[in-house]
């Protein structure tokens, strides 16, 4: 039986001159397998988290949620791989991924393959395991501040820290589904507004309780 993992909400385009020191990193945008959306991958609090950066379709909402508080979220930064772990002597995560189809969460892991594909694997209660394989379309994301800051450390002062994505924008506290959705750039194109940024920022990561 397979998993669908929406994490099911991307764009042509990829890199594919990451040097072999890059190979085994997780971070940065990933094309999910059914194209409907990127999810920006980053370390968060000593975890890997991801959320949803584009959508192919703009304006979704996480209407299949069991909590009726959250069936009008948007989905455009909304979290879907939650606190992974890396696993002691693996280039592999482990965590748990939000399944939107279905609005529930499964225990998964993500392992990198190569410099531009990301293995994500979720498992029912440790069986009916399936997955599927997302393609690099942004880079690794270096550790900003807002990254790299344990819980309980003292938070920075001054301005807030520039988003890590792809586009480079300020990343927005709390961002609300626009009225349409901008793909990331190709090497060489000039960047738009990226309306998710930093997704260490986005209040449900940055509010997680460890």
């Amino acid at each position: 039986m397979r998993l669908s993992l929406y994490t099911g909400l991307i764009l042509a385009g990829g890199y594919t001159c990451l040097t072999p020191a890059l190979a085994a990193d997780p971070t940065g945008d990933w094309r999910v397998a059914d194209g409907v959306a990127n999810i920006r991958v980053a370390q968060c609090n000593g975890s890997m988290w991801g959320a949803v950066s584009w959508e192919k379709q703009p304006g979704g909402r996480d209407e299949n949620n069991p909590d009726a508080s959250k069936k009008t979220r948007p989905t455009l930064g909304m979290a879907t791989l939650i606190d992974m772990k890396k696993k002691p002597g693996v280039d592999q995560w482990e965590g748990q991924v939000y399944n939107a189809k279905d609005g529930q969460l499964y225990s998964a892991t993500i392992t990198p393959s190569g410099a531009d594909q990301l293995e994500i694997k979720g498992c029912v209660m440790g069986f009916l395991c399936g997955g599927e394989t997302w393609t690099r379309v942004g880079p690794p994301i270096p550790l900003s501040t807002a990254n790299a800051m344990a819980k309980g450390a003292p938070k920075p002062t001054g301005a807030a820290p520039k988003a890590q994505g792809t586009m480079g924008a300020t990343a927005a506290p709390a961002p609300a589904a626009p009225k349409s959705a901008t793909a990331p750039t190709k090497p060489g194109q000039k960047a738009a507004a990226d309306p998710v940024g930093d997704i260490c920022l986005l209040p449900e990561i940055a509010g997680f309780a460890h």
